[in-house]
């Protein structure tokens, strides 16, 4: 069986060089012959993707950096997959003839699809639509199954994926963080192998080759080397969304401001507001108006529209002038920013929002108050996705070893982390959504990017004060010391988390890769005072952002008590669509005590100084 896989291989390889030859073998023209017309044409776009390379080489001269990051540096990737291949047993001869073995079986399982090899049913006779055993959406256009040598290569690639993997996943010996460090290196490794990524095996791509005699190359080419010289992938055409144009246009004003974060209050849209308002701490990480990209998608504007009085915080990108800040100065900011509000409104306190990291900042600053003997400010506090355990925080732990955070301070030499460092780290956790995709699509294809507003927020990156990125992955993610009582402190108090008796309302997303629902749920061991959990339908990003209009996904409650995720969904009521009017419902329920919109309940009205338009200056520094 074996010989007679081989030898069948052997003759679709010939065929896909002949169909690789054909389309681009007349590079070099070859006079008094009928292909020199199409020749001439190859030989132009040849020269025109070699003048484009040399005038990129040109420009780099001189902007080379030491310190590149390891997604950026291909050395890095070969030594990365060196060591993989070292801890996995494909040395080992039963191994290596067991996939042999199992290749060769499927060789012949497929090609018999085509009327090809001894286990076909009739010689040459091929099935209107082969039946092949592995599907993957990578591959799932018509052209990897049109020919026989792309529709084995694709599933000797599946094949092999599946048991590089469960290689990894079988691996003994080593200890749970390095397990899961092997392992997530692994599927990286695997995924950037697929034949979807590279021009020479992928059929889409020479077809779209063919069709636009070679144009599409150009245009891929153009985009990768768009990308190389900002050092960032790029998923959205560039000038689609103008900040405070068509994205982030929640009208509203800034009205307070420090070297950190700017306060931004919305205009109300109703006559009556509730009381007591709603301040929103976004992820630093990112920009905030991923709670406003537009006026469907909009938390904020929707929001208003339930009667409350939104302020947000928008923190600034770091520069050198961030070089210092630490724990203290994020939780400083928003023991302040609530302060501001209650005094711009003349209120006891406030509800309060946090997202993310965040959010695990709002359970630490909720834990000083108390301390502190202030706890009374913060009337309810709303978690959207965060996490103060970290034991089972998923992928992102395999960034947080000793080695890594020192590299984080070889890549701030000026003392923040350039936030393309941080994005492509993200990138990878979703590495054929948000990378390989990318690669095939628009470096291979040469398409056109789409005009999609979560990914350009995605892409609209932010830098980072490198001295606290390290403290939060070393004391946190590494160390997991928030729940430690009073092993951390900050501004002069030490943080118990058990202290916090605000009313605490939890969302996680089912299917989030960045906070795990797992982890967001152990939030619950740690609140003294009263809460609600709510798992939501999908991710870390669109289980957040999913208004009533959209009438997409679904989410859970279960009001009785409840030890552990799994006992919370075994118990759970499903409810479709959005959990937005369950919360509105829930905080309406603390008091639904209301007051006119008038006075600075309006940002920006008579006697009342604002600093600008949001969505402000800071959201848009770079």
């Amino acid at each position: 069986m074996a010989t007679d896989a081989t030898d069948l291989m052997a003759k679709l390889f010939q065929d896909h060089a002949s169909q690789v030859t054909g389309l681009f073998g007349g590079l070099v023209p070859k006079e008094g012959t009928p292909e020199a017309e199409g020749a001439v044409h190859w030989a132009e776009i040849a020269s025109r993707m070699h003048s484009i390379w040399t005038d990129f080489q040109v420009e780099q001269i001189g902007k080379a950096k030491d310190g590149q990051g390891h997604w950026s540096d291909p050395l890095k990737w070969i030594a990365t997959a060196e060591s993989v291949a070292r801890q996995l047993p494909l040395s080992d001869p039963e191994v290596q003839q067991r996939l042999w073995n199992d290749a060769a079986g499927l060789i012949n399982g497929v090609l018999a699809q085509y009327g090809l090899g001894p286990d076909a049913r009739e010689e040459g006779v091929a099935e209107a639509d082969p039946a092949l055993p592995r599907s993957d959406g990578r591959f799932a256009d018509a052209e990897w199954r049109r020919q026989p040598f792309f529709a084995v290569l694709h599933q000797l690639y599946l094949m092999l994926a599946e048991q590089v993997v469960g290689m990894a996943e079988q691996v003994e010996g080593l200890e749970p963080a390095r397990k899961a460090q092997l392992v997530f290196a692994t599927r990286a490794i695997v995924d950037g192998l697929s034949p979807a990524n590279f021009p020479m095996t992928n059929p889409v791509a020479l077809e779209a080759a063919r069709r636009s005699q070679g144009e599409t190359l150009i245009r891929g080419f153009e985009n990768l080397l768009d990308d190389m010289r900002k050092g960032q992938l790029t998923h959205v055409r560039p000038g689609a969304f103008v900040l405070g144009e068509n994205i982030a246009v929640t009208p509203g004003k800034v009205v307070f401001e420090t070297p950190l974060y700017q306060l931004i209050q919305y205009t109300p849209t109703t006559d009556k507001v509730l009381k007591t308002p709603l301040l929103v701490f976004p992820p630093w990480i990112n920009r905030f108006y991923i709670l406003d990209l537009n006026a469907k998608k909009s938390f904020v504007r929707w929001a208003a529209e339930q009667g409350v009085s939104v302020f947000m915080v928008s923190w600034k990108s770091a520069d050198a002038s961030m070089a210092e800040m630490t724990w203290d100065d994020y939780i400083a900011a928003q023991v302040e920013a609530v302060d501001v509000v209650r005094g711009r409104l003349g209120v006891p306190s406030v509800h309060t929002i946090g997202y993310c990291v965040a959010g695990t900042t709002l359970a630490a600053t909720l834990a000083v108050l108390a301390r502190k003997g202030e706890g009374d400010k913060v009337a309810s506090a709303t978690f959207f996705t965060a996490q103060v355990d970290f034991e089972d925080a998923g992928d992102l732990k395999t960034f947080v070893d000793d080695q890594q955070i020192e590299t984080i301070g070889k890549l701030s030499p000026e003392g923040y982390l350039d936030g393309r460092y941080l994005a492509a780290t993200f990138n990878i956790l979703r590495g054929n959504d948000l990378i390989w995709s990318t690669v095939e699509k628009n470096y291979l294809m040469g398409e056109q990017y789409p005009a999609f507003d979560l990914l350009h927020w995605n892409g609209d990156v932010t830098n980072l004060p490198a001295k606290w990125h390290r403290s939060y992955l070393r004391d946190l993610y590494r160390d997991n010391r928030l729940v430690v009582a009073d092993s951390l402190q900050a501004c002069g108090v030490p943080i118990d988390l058990h202290r916090i008796a605000t009313p605490a309302y939890i969302q996680a997303g089912r299917e989030d890769h960045i906070a795990p629902a797992e982890s967001v749920w152990k939030l619950t061991h740690y609140l003294a005072g009263p809460w609600t959990f709510v798992l939501a339908g999908s991710g870390h990003i669109a289980g957040v952002v999913n208004p009533p209009s959209a009438n997409k996904y679904q989410y859970w409650t279960n009001p009785a008590s409840a030890d552990t995720l799994e006992d919370f969904v075994d118990g759970a009521e499903v409810h479709q669509g959005s959990w937005w009017p369950h919360w509105i419902g829930w905080l309406r329920g603390l008091d639904g005590t209301e007051v006119p919109a008038r006075g600075k309940r309006r940002p920006g009205g008579r006697g009342d100084k604002v600093i600008e338009d949001a969505p402000g200056r800071y959201v848009m520094t770079r």
